[in-house]
């Protein structure tokens, strides 16, 4: 907990920062200062002189043939890149005026939902965030009038005595027939359990399946008209049973952390208008999303979040304890439900890292990809007809390309063996790449960074490395933000067994996966076994 004159200087930094990010978003050159144009100019200038005078090893006629298989990789993952970015632009330019502007009508016609239902967890979060991201429900529940019932989901009497003084304190002009604030004591540890106890909650109340449900997290804070701009979604599509919002982040932590974390959300939303286009989403975010109440009636919902499992042949039967958000999405995917996503609808997450930065990277793709392979395999498996033609081959490509995008450097560091400038002409086209697809990145950016090239690629060789690993390691979960969360320890005689197993599957792989690249560059000869 942080001490009271601490937690004011947080706060006061919070302020400035939501401030300078909540600023109206600038496009194209008029996000651009002039010396972000000069230094990319200065590094496009660069890599121009290197690809013109530097000797082209891609072409020698001992390499051509690892020439062909990269480029053909190139063609294909940087068309899929594209293919995103295109249908982003249709979504944007041709779809969604259109959605927002009855969405909009609606509202301003006088239309609320009958009652809105907000299920929050918080786990010892810093006083600061915890009464900011209470004070933006608040607010917005004072000025736009909707009944409002707020659960709250805790382990202990710690965070509800922040919550109750400030609620106390800043919400005496509410009528008490507009907001309810409920805690739910969670007797059983995990956030999926406490979101089950709130859910229950919700039903036990009577909902009427026309309300609405949003489901957030407790470092969650929202821009300052979200209600108004996701609510009347469904009033407007009487098909619609689920949405998420836009996201951006404000980190505490290492300046390139704060980088990656921006760039990620970038390319969120260049995928995410590409995927609504399709009707569906592949991810119900945690941090915001917006349900139709009769899904909270539902018993199967609930013990998909509750109890969620995969059943493996090496690690047998085994709960999630993350991803409850892959969860909720999964459920819906199989009810053939019409998913969206509101790019103009905020929600601001508050990212506190005191650990190491690379190690806290690292740590969240292991949760993001552990959750990715758990639900992915089981979604792919439902077929393209019932989750969507282009969703479904959105899923498969995940698993495809966390291979591919492995295949690239190490045939470049295995051919460098075989012409040692063949690495430096890998790494000149490499940054090329990157300062291209960056520039699509920037398009969906609140500001430039020119570091994104340098930690796109560094995100995309550790996101692969880690997705290899978990494949092998699927029941293998690690939350350090709820209370350092891990699954089953890895003693006795039958874990150990199972790690051993898995050591030997990921060892060999990896083994064979470099043997037969080293194998078609010739680096090595095909054994002859007869």
């Amino acid at each position: 907990m942080l001490p009271p004159e601490t937690e004011y200087e947080f706060d006061k930094d919070l302020t400035v920062r939501l401030g300078e990010l909540t600023t109206p978003v600038r496009d194209g050159f008029a996000k651009w200062r002039l010396s972000q144009l000069l230094g990319l100019a200065m590094l496009s200038l660069a890599i121009g002189w290197l690809l013109a005078f530097v000797p082209n090893r891609f072409l020698q006629p001992d390499v051509m043939h690892i020439s062909i298989v990269l480029g053909s990789l190139g063609v294909w993952r940087f068309g899929w890149w594209f293919t995103h970015a295109a249908r982003a632009e249709v979504y944007q330019r041709m779809v969604w005026p259109e959605m927002r502007q009855r969405a909009q009508d609606l509202w301003l016609s006088g239309w609320r939902p009958g009652r809105l239902h907000i299920q929050m967890t918080t786990y010892y979060e810093e006083p600061a965030i915890t009464k900011r991201v209470i004070g933006s429900i608040l607010g917005q529940i004072r000025r736009e009038g909707i009944p409002t019932t707020l659960y709250i989901g805790t382990g202990s009497s710690y965070d509800e005595m922040i919550i109750r003084s400030f609620v106390e304190t800043h919400s005496t002009d509410i009528p008490d027939d507009l907001a309810e604030l409920v805690f739910i004591r969670q007797n059983q540890p995990g956030k999926r359990m406490a979101i089950g106890l709130i859910v229950r909650a919700i039903n036990r109340a009577g909902v009427d399946p026309n309300d609405l449900v949003i489901f957030m997290d407790g470092d969650a804070l929202y821009g300052s008209d979200v209600l108004e701009k996701v609510l009347p979604m469904f009033g407007a599509d009487p098909e619609l049973q689920a949405l998420t919002t836009d996201e951006e982040v404000i980190c505490y932590g290492p300046q390139w952390i704060q980088s990656w974390l921006s760039m990620r959300f970038a390319q969120r939303r260049l995928a995410m208008q590409s995927h609504a286009l399709a009707g569906k989403v592949l991810t119900l975010t945690g941090r915001m999303s917006v349900f139709r109440a009769q899904h909270m009636l539902s018993e199967k919902f609930i013990r998909t979040i509750e109890a969620d499992h995969l059943d493996h042949w090496l690690w047998g039967r085994f709960r999630f304890l993350s991803g409850d958000d892959k969860s909720t999405w999964y459920h819906m995917l199989t009810r053939d439900a019409k998913m969206t996503y509101v790019p103009d609808a905020t929600v601001y997450t508050i990212e506190v890292i005191k650990e190491n930065g690379l190690g806290r990277m690292v740590q969240n793709f292991r949760r993001w990809s552990g959750n990715m392979l758990r639900n992915g395999s089981r979604a792919i498996a439902l077929g393209p007809v019932k989750v969507n033609p282009f969703i479904w081959w959105c899923l498969v490509d995940q698993r495809i390309a966390m291979w591919t995008m492995l295949v690239s450097p190490t045939i470049a560091i295995l051919a460098s063996l075989i012409d040692p400038l063949y690495l430096w002409s890998c790494l000149i086209w490499v940054m090329a790449s990157r300062i291209l697809l960056c520039l699509f990145l920037y398009r969906y950016s609140r500001t430039v960074d020119l570091s994104w090239p340098f930690i796109l690629y560094l995100n995309q060789i550790i996101n692969a490395s880690v997705k290899v690993f978990m494949i092998f390691h699927l029941s293998k979960q690690k939350w350090s933000n709820r209370g350092n969360q891990s699954s089953a320890a890895d003693e006795g005689l039958m874990a150990k067994t199972q790690n051993a197993a898995a050591k030997f599957q990921l060892i060999t792989t990896a083994v064979a996966f470099v043997t037969a690249l080293a194998i078609y560059i010739g680096l090595l000869q095909m054994p002859i076994l007869f």
